[in-house]
C-alpha cells in the first residue's frame, strides 16, 4: 500500500504539498488565533480519545500542526505522548506537545513512516482533506494500526460550503475551493482498511464572516488557503463576492470518526 501512495503521488502534483506548507508557514504565528472551528473540533476528538484504553505501540497525531488535539488531551487529562507529524515545520514549532511526544517532519502523502507500524493510536484533525488521495490514506492508516488499535478523525466533507459553490455557479466563475473528500467514501474506505466505527458523526457548523471576502481572508489568516484551482482574475472574485450571501454565511460538515481496527 505505501509503494502505491509513492507512485500515485510522484505522478499527481507534487508541488501542491509544498504550496500547502508554505502557506500554513507563513501564517504559523497567528494559526491559533484564527482556528476557532478547528479548535472545537479538536476538543470533540479529545473527548473520544482520552478515555481509550490502549496496548503497547505507536500513537501519533498526523497532521498536527501547533498541537490542537494533543493539547486537547492533555486538557482532558490525557497523559499519553502523540508523535507530532506535519509537513510544516513553522507549525511544528508552534507545537508545545512536541516536547513530550517528539516530532516529526513528514509528507503524509508518502503514507506513514516505518515507526508508526502497528500503531496503537493514530489522530488526525483538518489534515486529511490536503492529502493527493484521502480515501487510500485513510485506509493505509486503519491497515498500519496494530489489531484493537485506535483511529480518531475529524475532516471537512464535500457537503461544506455550499454558500461558495452556489456563488460561483451564480457568478459564472470557478470554484476555487479546495475539492474536499466525501464522508461515505472515507467510511467506506477505512471499512476496506479493517476498522469498526464505534463514533461517526456528520457535524454541522455554519458562521456568519460579515462578507465572502470576510470569508476568504479568514483562510488567508489560517494559511489553508491552497488551491488546485487557477486564481480568479480581480474581476471574476469581484462577480464572485458580489452573488455571495450579505452576511458571508459559510457553512462547514466536519466528519469526526472513533475507530478500531479488528482482525490480524
Amino acid at each position: 500500500m505505501r509503494d502505491t501512495l509513492l507512485n500515485d503521488t510522484l505522478l499527481n502534483d507534487a508541488g501542491f504539498s509544498a504550496r500547502v506548507s508554505s502557506r500554513f508557514g507563513r501564517h504559523a504565528a497567528g494559526y491559533a488565533r484564527h482556528a476557532r472551528l478547528q479548535q472545537g473540533v479538536a476538543w470533540r476528538l479529545a473527548h473520544l480519545c482520552a478515555p481509550l484504553h490502549l496496548a503497547a505501540g505507536p500513537r501519533a497525531d498526523l497532521g498536527a500542526g501547533s498541537g490542537l488535539v494533543g493539547q486537547a488531551l492533555r486538557a482532558q487529562g490525557c497523559q499519553q505522548a502523540l508523535l507530532q507529524l506535519d509537513i510544516c515545520p513553522e507549525l511544528l514549532a508552534h507545537n508545545p506537545q512536541t516536547s513530550a511526544g517528539g516530532q516529526l517532519s513528514w509528507d503524509l502523502n508518502l503514507g506513514l513512516p516505518e515507526q508508526l507500524d502497528q500503531a496503537s493510536l493514530l489522530t488526525s484533525s483538518f489534515a486529511l482533506q490536503w492529502l493527493e488521495n484521502p480515501q487510500a490514506q485513510v485506509q493505509h492508516w486503519c491497515e498500519q494500526l496494530r489489531p484493537g488499535g485506535w483511529l480518531g478523525l475529524a475532516v471537512p466533507t464535500s457537503a461544506s460550503f455550499p454558500q461558495w459553490h452556489q456563488a460561483a455557479a451564480a457568478a459564472g466563475v470557478p470554484c476555487t475551493a479546495l475539492s474536499l473528500p466525501d464522508a461515505e467514501a472515507l467510511l467506506a474506505a477505512a471499512s476496506r482498511g479493517g476498522l469498526m466505527a464505534h463514533y461517526s458523526r456528520r457535524l454541522r457548523f455554519s458562521r456568519a464572516y460579515g462578507s465572502g471576502l470576510g470569508f476568504l481572508q479568514q483562510l488567508q489568516g489560517l494559511g489553508a488557503s491552497a488551491s488546485r484551482a487557477s486564481r480568479l482574475s480581480a474581476a471574476q472574485l469581484r462577480r464572485l463576492l458580489h452573488c455571495w450571501p450579505a452576511d458571508g454565511c459559510v457553512s462547514w460538515e466536519v466528519l469526526v470518526l472513533l475507530g478500531q481496527r479488528t482482525g490480524p
